[in-house]
């Protein structure tokens, strides 16, 4: 028996042995498999847990005026963030904070699910702290593990103008915005992108590359210190030099205080935009941070409309200014001579209308000289009816109406040149008839054009067709000639036609010139009527000094006669621009 007893228990005990080992050798396996096979994963993931990861936003890059100045800044501003996988309790985590700063509980609950994205992401809580609560939060760091905060830069706008239609503004990133964006790897929510003009075109410049900071943390979430060896430092973005000339865009707003409509002026060779004015407008400052929900609203309800771009996406029938659109295929087409002459009335009989001329008592004998500088209608009226309606559309469009200008700017409208087709589609069969022309002769009836068109015309016609592109980066230089079929004659004609309606007895545009010596004005008025209040005043033209020419164009919604109104702010404008300045220094290369 005892025999037997022991050879059990030795079997017991092989068989406690070969459980051991099986079981050593299993953990030995798994031992092996961790350290050796993943050590890679595994170590991975142990950092993950010892090491907190901070992004640190990118500066924009800045925007600059011609000479450098700078007209778009950034200023530091410390936002509060936390990391949601280590912000434990987080509800009475937000009651600290609010007791502690004042930042209203439900703001920090809004953001906090606003900004997140997942558990190891920094989610944002609150912004433009100040130092005060910045040093409350600090003295509690140890209550509010989880949390941390840093530096973001903002916009700032140090110049003196406003620009606002042309410089835009940025917006903070949400999760719908996100959810738009092609690489959404490069934003976090929170983060800040063009949202409009010179921001939005230029977004892939101004913004630049994050970086990283890198802390050690124990069990509780808690920085224990930093890696400051493995910072990766942020790429500021690349800075925008534009073509806008400060001193000139200042003048210009100036001008337009209490006023609705646009100014525009530009190097006429080189396409380089000088100065770019919608009134009313708005402080970029508003879309900077602070702006109430029904702050927005008003802003948006505005009848002024303040938000509107005039230049680009403000569509107007242009007034006599068009007339020089006619007058390009009657002279190349040879369709009357410069010499030709009629009677101005007041009124012409066409069928069974009657169409004014705006100067009740009419002009007496005009030929196309006096025609242009005392802008009679009735020239025009008649001279109209030896061209078909397809050679003055081809004319328009010849000179850019009716499409965008492509400018750098993220939104532009194309107006409207109507051709036969539009006609007949919106008014039926007999939509289009020879009583429309003498309308559409004169800049009235279906047209609608931007003030930005009739820039790039003025430019053309200033330049005889040859210029650059309208463009507000500086340096750029896409040359393109637009306007190919008009022989130097006939620019030499509208030439001297432009320059009388400024310097003749009676011409229209006389108050655009501020008499500088050696400075040649030249420019059409247009008085363009509105169905909806009292007509539109324009101002179209350009100034010669020495080798350099400015182009200017000026928009007084609701303003009356163009003379009047919007001739002066022209003269302002040259004055602005070529007072005290030495005639030599004007060459084509040094503008």
């Amino acid at each position: 028996m005892l025999k037997a007893e022991n050879i059990i228990y030795r079997g017991q005990i092989l068989v406690v042995k070969g459980i051991i080992i099986v079981v050593f050798s299993v953990l030995i396996a798994r031992y092996f498999y961790i350290q050796i096979v993943k050590h890679e994963m595994y170590h991975a993931k142990a950092e993950v847990n010892r090491i907190q990861a901070i992004s640190l936003p990118a500066p924009r890059g800045l925007i600059l005026d011609r000479d450098k100045n700078i007209l778009v800044d950034n200023y530091p501003t410390f936002i509060l963030s936390a990391i949601p996988r280590e912000f434990e309790n987080k509800q009475v985590k937000f009651n600290l904070i609010n007791e502690l700063t004042g930042i209203p509980f439900e703001v920090l609950e809004k953001n906090y699910e606003r900004y997140y994205r997942n558990r190891f992401v920094n989610v944002r809580l609150a912004k433009n702290l100040n130092f005060e609560q910045l040093s409350l939060l600090e003295e509690n760091k140890i209550s509010l593990a989880g949390t941390h905060y840093n530096k973001l830069p903002e916009r700032s706008y140090p110049s003196q103008i406003n620009g606002f239609h042309f410089l835009g503004y940025v917006r903070e990133i949400d999760r719908s915005i996100l959810n738009k964006l092609g690489d959404q790897s490069k934003y976090d929510l929170g983060d800040l992108t063009g949202w409009n003009g010179i921001e939005k075109y230029y977004e892939k410049y101004l913004t630049g590359r994050k970086g990283m900071d890198f802390f050690e943390v124990n069990v509780r979430g808690e920085i224990v210190g930093q890696l400051v060896d493995r910072s990766i430092q942020p790429i500021p973005g690349t800075d925008i030099r534009l073509t806008i000339h400060s001193e000139l865009q200042e003048a210009m707003e100036r001008s337009m205080i209490g006023k609705k409509g646009s100014v525009l002026v530009s190097n006429a060779k080189t396409g380089d935009i000088l100065a770019f004015v919608s009134a009313p407008g708005l402080s970029p400052e508003v879309f900077s941070g602070g702006t109430s929900h029904e702050e927005w609203k008003n802003i948006i309800k505005d009848s002024e409309k303040p938000l509107l771009d005039r230049n680009t996406s403000g569509q107007y029938p242009p007034g006599s200014i068009f007339k020089l659109i006619t007058l390009f295929p009657l002279i190349e087409e040879k369709k009357i001579l410069s010499n030709w002459e009629t009677f101005c009335g007041g009124s012409y009989n066409f069928g069974d209308r009657i169409f004014n001329c705006w100067k009740e008592e009419g002009h007496g004998t005009v030929n196309m000289e006096k025609a242009v500088a005392q802008s009679c209608n009735i020239y025009f009226y008649q001279a109209v009816q030896s061209i078909p309606l397809e050679k003055w559309v081809e004319t328009c469009r010849n000179f850019g109406f009716g499409k965008i200008t492509q400018i750098d700017l993220s939104e532009e409208k194309s107006g409207l040149i109507p051709d036969r087709n539009y006609l007949n589609t919106r008014y039926g069969k007999w939509g289009w008839s020879k009583g429309t022309m003498l309308n559409l002769a004169v800049g009235q009836g279906e047209i609608l054009v931007t003030p930005l068109q009739l820039l790039q015309f003025a430019n053309l016609a200033a330049t005889h067709g040859y210029t650059n592109k309208l463009h507000f980066h500086y340096g750029d230089r896409e040359e393109r000639l637009l306007s190919k079929n008009y022989s130097i004659k006939t620019w030499k004609l509208v030439d001297r036609f432009l320059l009388a309606a400024i310097s003749q007895s009676g011409g229209t545009g006389k108050l655009a010139d501020p008499h500088i010596k050696g400075l040649k004005v030249s420019g059409k008025t247009g008085t363009a009527q509105n169905p909806h209040g009292d007509p539109h005043a324009w101002f179209f033209g350009f100034g010669k000094y020495g080798e350099e020419t400015i182009s200017i164009v000026v928009l007084i919604e609701n303003g009356g006669h163009g003379g009047e109104v919007s001739a002066p702010i022209a003269q302002l404008a040259f004055d602005t621009y070529f007072s005290n300045k030495d005639i030599d220094q004007f060459t084509y290369g040094n503008n």
